[in-house]
């Protein structure tokens, strides 16, 4: 059995919230159920599988979305940031840095992971004689569950060559228990035989997804490269909440300063306006408080569009991410928190559903799909978990189904409520969206599941 998960962004906690530990213990459930099942045969046995293969699609960790980019370790302003030269030991120690406040700050959720690796989680009851599951015996079988890591736009940091990284990745090897090799975690699958042959068997091809999005993947630089994303992620979004409490201090309620670190969990994405005027509404002592918000935002824009990374990606006579973000935060430099409430909300309400993009279309390009090596192909990156039928085709008189899905997320997200959406409500979820892939006989002959669920928070 294969499974593929995504987009756990696990952080630092210094900005925004991370899934809770509860998630791993949920999976681990989960996954345990999933093998029981995949241990019945096509021909109504019941034979234990005997491992499990577990595929991290990309950004477990996030990296990206940490205000140490801001403030290093003695409380100074830091200049060091992702588009600077990776081999520098600076640049490493900052790395370095991150992954282990990572590392710590999702302990207890790292050692159920662990355990899961261990084969301590996942143990299935053996066979009779009959093919059917002994549960009167007190044997069980453990299951080993083979963790392999690949890298999106929030990890890339773990796909750099060197032996500065080859210590970070042994650092995640060893609290994770993954299955890599220290020297790669791998961001094309072509780069990792194991994982290749994996999709063979499975007749999966699975990437990240990333490389579709021209704001967090540079195609000329390639994956070892910092983009636009990181930097308005950085710089914008990460750093406008660690000013607003930097120069308020005291006087911010803690409502609205926590609040504000969950801007990057906002969706639709189009009414994050709506959630910072909600913060600003119901915890803004007053209205001097509410324009020296919106002045700290302003300046923040500002600053990020005239930084030399962002400008080296605006080409000259080409109307491209850069222009985009010029205009839009240009635009919004003249307007309150209200009137950008009230812009955002109409712009919901004309393209509602619009931030879920689909990449299923980028399937069809695929050479896993069109020489049929794969009947599925999984991306992750969107955060939206879909299914698209692709193709169907036969094959020794067998018909074979081309699927595309997403891998969604495992994530802390706030939905604006459909009721009301003037009234600036919202509503807080923990997701969670998990893939299962079958060979051979595995689950009945049934040759995939997939599973998306809400946790309340």
């Amino acid at each position: 059995m294969l499974v593929i998960i995504s987009d756990l962004h696990l952080k630092d906690g210094t900005s925004g919230s991370s899934i809770t530990p509860d998630a791993f213990s949920v999976f681990g459930e989960r996954l345990r159920s999933m093998a029981y099942r995949a241990s019945w045969r096509a021909d109504g046995r019941y034979e234990p599988l005997r491992s499990i293969d577990l595929l991290l699609l990309g950004d477990a960790f996030d990296l990206i979305r940490s205000e140490r980019w801001l403030v290093n370790a003695t409380g100074e302003v830091e200049t060091i940031r992702p588009w600077d030269h990776p081999q520098g030991n600076a640049y490493a120690e900052k790395i370095t840095e991150i992954t282990e406040a990572i590392l710590e700050h999702n302990r207890a959720g790292f050692e159920l992971l662990k355990r899961i690796s261990r084969g301590e989680t996942v143990q299935l009851p053996p066979a009779t004689q009959a093919g059917q599951p002994d549960h009167n015996s007190a044997e069980r079988i453990p299951l080993t569950v083979r963790i392999h890591y690949m890298v999106g736009n929030h990890d890339w940091f773990f796909h750099l060559p060197g032996p500065k990284y080859d210590a970070i990745r042994q650092r995640v090897v060893d609290t994770l228990g993954l299955a890599n090799s220290a020297e790669l975690f791998p961001y094309h699958p072509e780069e990792s035989p194991f994982i290749m042959k994996l999709f063979r068997d499975y007749r999966v091809y699975a990437r990240h997804g990333d490389q579709f999005d021209k704001m967090n993947y540079d195609a000329d630089a390639g994956r070892d490269a910092s983009t636009v994303g990181d930097a308005m992620t950085i710089d914008l979004l990460t750093r406008f909440p660690y000013e607003v409490r930097r120069q308020t201090g005291t006087r911010l309620p803690l409502e609205l300063s926590e609040g504000l670190k969950e801007l990057s969990n906002i969706r639709p994405a189009i009414v994050t306006p709506l959630w910072v005027n909600n913060l600003v509404n119901n915890y803004a002592s007053d209205p001097e408080q509410s324009t020296f918000i919106k002045n700290i935002w302003d300046t923040a824009a500002e600053e990020f569009l005239q930084t030399g990374f962002v400008r080296s990606h605006d080409r000259w006579l080409a109307f491209d991410a850069v222009d985009g973000l010029e205009a839009a935060l240009f635009f919004a430099k003249g307007l309150s928190f209200d009137a950008m409430s009230k812009l955002a909300g109409w712009a919901n309400q004309k393209l509602w559903g619009a931030d879920k993009i689909s990449i299923a279309e980028n399937a069809l390009k695929e050479s896993a799909y069109q020489d049929r090596t794969a009947d599925y192909i999984i991306y992750g990156h969107t955060h939206f978990h879909e299914i698209a039928p692709l193709d169907t085709y036969f094959d020794n008189s067998v018909m074979h189904n081309q699927i595309y899905i997403n891998s969604g997320t495992w994530h802390s997200y706030y939905d604006m409520t459909m009721q009301a959406p003037d009234k600036l409500k919202f509503v807080g979820m923990h997701v969670m969206t998990y893939l299962a892939f079958f060979k051979d006989d595995e689950r009945g002959g049934k040759h995939f599941e997939a599973w998306s669920g809400s946790l309340s928070q």
